[in-house]
């Protein structure tokens, strides 16, 4: 399974936990299997660039010259031997061998076989660039992320925290839920999940949140079916928090599908008033009515279009509008393995011009005296604090309002109106939030 949904993300461009969803669906795998195919697929995704400098120090032709086969059997065996401390490497060897023989020709299972021997007796002696010469080549090989991402994090943050930042992408996310507090008490949901055997634990930043192990195919469980939950990382709950509409209030919600945020909005505001959820794709609209429907919210509307043009239709009109704008995603690159790889520098340009525009008609569409919170799923300056404070300072009726008394006071200086959240400080998705006030007429 693991080697048809590497080809597939090689080949055919797809998301890897798309294809491996749907894969271990149709196969119709148990729970083991789930666990071992999604560590195998994630693990070998996430360190796809080390795995690749390791094996073309044993390759006489490079990898990238192998055939699409060769060169994935060849990565899943260097993962389970290098990473996969329970699997034995001899194990590892004759699997990889297989899967050669099944979908190659003799002489290339030979080959896996060959490769992956020597490597496991020399892998004592792989060396890694000198950290000294070249530090950030050795923190992009060590950690497996692209050269450019950790540059760009060492000038930010310093080589030291970029390294930091690249082990805890490394790290498998925990499986998060919101519990929907319109039916249910987190107490009475987590005795729920208990009995459904699953292993459950408070998040510790988000109130209604809870960590769930020990789950695979989470939509088929009963508390989910019957609306008790939502699926959501603990940082993307603090989002609501930050804006914390009051019930009875008109809320827009730019970029809302597939409505996690939207429905914790509808929670906190207990349901009355009025959300209009907002996106260009007309499918994407959709999932958000289904989750209205399954977590029994009934004050959500929805709008078809580009959220550049919303002040057309919704000037003056919020009072609180959230805007988690799209972004880069480089706060959550551990829930994704493969986006790493497919991300580039020039990306970041191009979207804070969206961003800035986005912004920019939120302004429009928040009544005077309303409040709005700008949220990205991203740690760059540019998509962040720069975006805001440009903003603020061609917009003299705005200001940073404090988060004091919305969010949780481990997260800092919650005064200053805005905080960036990092994988390796808060255990939590990488996320930006800033709390907007515009100022009455």
């Amino acid at each position: 399974m693991a080697l048809q949904v590497l080809l597939a993300v090689e080949s055919q461009g797809a998301y890897a936990n798309l294809a491996l969803r749907s894969l271990l669906e149709r196969e119709n795998a148990k729970r083991l299997d789930r666990a071992f195919a999604t560590e195998l697929v994630y693990g070998t995704l996430r360190s796809l660039n080390s795995l690749d400098w390791v094996l073309d120090q044993f390759l006489k032709k490079p990898l990238v010259k192998q055939t699409p086969v060769v060169r994935n059997v060849l990565r899943l065996g260097i993962y389970q031997i290098l990473y996969m401390d329970r699997v034995p490497d001899s194990a590892a060897c004759n699997e990889s061998a297989n899967l050669a023989r099944r979908y190659e020709n003799p002489g290339a299972v030979k080959f896996v076989n060959g490769v992956l021997r020597n490597v496991t007796r020399k892998k004592g002696d792989i060396n890694f660039p000198d950290p000294n010469q070249d530090t950030v080549k050795y923190i992009s090989l060590k950690y497996s992320h692209p050269q450019w991402i950790v540059q760009r994090w060492g000038e930010m943050f310093g080589l030291d925290e970029a390294t930091e930042i690249c082990k805890a992408n490394n790290n498998s996310a925990p499986t998060t839920v919101r519990t929907n507090t319109l039916k249910v008490t987190k107490e009475g949901l987590t005795s729920q999940l208990k009995a459904e055997g699953l292993d459950v634990t408070p998040t510790i930043l988000a109130p209604e949140g809870l960590m769930l192990e020990n789950v695979h195919g989470l939509g088929q469980l009963k508390a989910f079916k019957d609306g008790l939950m939502q699926v959501q990382d603990e940082s993307s709950m603090l989002v609501g928090h930050a804006l914390a509409p009051e019930p009875g209030t008109k809320v827009l919600d730019m970029a809302s599908a597939p409505g996690g945020k939207t429905t914790h909005l509808a929670q906190l505001m207990g349901d009355k008033g009025e959300i209009m959820a907002c996106d260009i794709h007309a499918h994407k609209l959709e999932l958000v009515k289904d989750n209205c429907k399954r977590l029994g919210i009934t004050i959500v509307n929805t709008h078809l279009g580009d959220a550049r043009d919303l002040s057309d239709y919704f000037a003056n009109w919020a009072d609180y509008v959230l805007l988690d704008a799209p972004c880069s995603g480089l706060g959550v690159l551990r829930r994704r393995p493969d986006a790493r790889w497919r991300k580039n520098e020039g990306q970041i340009k191009e979207i804070v011009v969206l961003q800035q525009e986005l912004l920019e008609e939120a302004g429009k569409c928040l009544k005077p005296g309303g409040v709005m919170v700008y949220s990205t799923c991203t740690i760059t300056h540019e998509e962040n604090i720069d975006l805001v404070k440009g903003f603020l300072a061609s917009h003299d009726n705005f200001y940073l309002g404090s988060l004091e008394g919305y969010l949780p006071q481990d997260l800092g200086e919650l005064n200053k109106g805005y905080v960036q959240l990092l994988p390796h400080q808060h255990h939590i998705d990488g996320f930006f939030i800033a709390r907007l006030h515009k100022k009455r007429d």
